[in-house]
């Protein structure tokens, strides 16, 4: 009995990591037996109405906006805890002003993105009051998106991306850092995003666990930054460095958990004239098997 409700509750560590949208694929680190399974989907919200140029926020930056929505849907599945395979596959809708040889053009596209897959490979230490792990993520992102239209879902490259983190857990702490590298090609449609270099890093404590129930929650805080090199899409120029911070809460029952995050941008130096990161909010719900 001790060893299935242990079993139920490292199951729940697979929602309690990053969920960059780029790099390291959700639910990497757990399950942690062999066969082990989880889905989940995740709703993600980008809205921004600043134009930036460089660290300022632009002269004219009014009366325009950038909203994108993504539904992601992502899985899991184990050959034993130190070998997984992951998928992430976004479904978009999204909208923004862009300027075009002097004149503002709003621009729209929806549909299925680029799906990403991912082998994460961990090593793990047990120790006497925690756990601790290493990982090196190989991921590839298949061209699955559309490229037409104004605002396209897609870029029609294939891009590959790799990943070194470390994680430690105890009863009450929880720690993750994890640095990435995207390797981003050329498109259709002279679609070239650059490489792109960022580290995610979260903190945070586990305040209540009812054994009994597998019932309880996390409280934490998300660090991201990313440096991308200039490149273009069909609104302009992209590229540059940009940094958020925001706090996440998870809650779990059994083998289902509810993640909720909100990013809010503390650094911005973009390349040319961009819209702003914005401010970022994710809802997810996720099973384990």
């Amino acid at each position: 009995m001790a060893m299935n409700r242990a079993r139920r509750f490292a199951a729940l560590f697979v929602f309690a990591a990053s969920t960059a949208h780029a790099h390291q694929p959700v639910m990497d680190m757990a399950p942690r037996w062999a066969g082990g399974s989880g889905l989940q989907a995740r709703y993600e919200v980008q809205v921004s109405d600043e134009i930036r140029a460089g660290k300022d926020k632009a002269a004219k930056s009014s009366g325009r906006d950038k909203v994108v929505h993504t539904t992601w849907l992502e899985g899991i599945y184990t050959w034993k805890r130190e070998v997984r395979a992951t998928f992430k596959l976004p479904i978009i809708d999204q909208k923004r002003d862009a300027v075009i040889d002097g004149r503002s053009v709003k621009q729209k596209g929806s549909g299925v993105g680029d799906l990403i897959l991912g082998v994460p490979l961990r090593k793990y230490w047990n120790l006497k009051r925690s756990t601790v792990n290493v990982g090196f993520t190989p991921s590839l992102r298949a061209p699955t998106g559309s490229t037409s239209g104004s605002y396209p879902v897609g870029d029609g490259s294939w891009d590959v991306g790799l990943s070194a983190s470390a994680n430690a857990e105890t009863v009450f702490w929880y720690g993750l850092v994890d640095l990435f590298w995207w390797h981003n090609s050329g498109g259709d449609r002279r679609i070239h995003e650059g490489d792109e270099v960022g580290i995610d890093i979260n903190v945070g404590i586990h305040p209540y666990h009812d054994n009994e129930r597998n019932l309880g929650a996390f409280v934490m805080l998300d660090i991201e930054s990313r440096w991308e090199e200039r490149g273009r899409d069909t609104g302009g120029t992209t590229g540059g460095q940009r940094t958020t911070v925001g706090p996440v809460l998870v809650g779990y029952l059994n083998n289902f958990m509810l993640r909720g995050e909100a990013k809010f941008p503390v650094h911005e130096n973009v390349k040319g004239t961009q819209f702003s990161r914005g401010v970022v909010v994710n809802l997810g719900l996720g099973v384990t098997f």
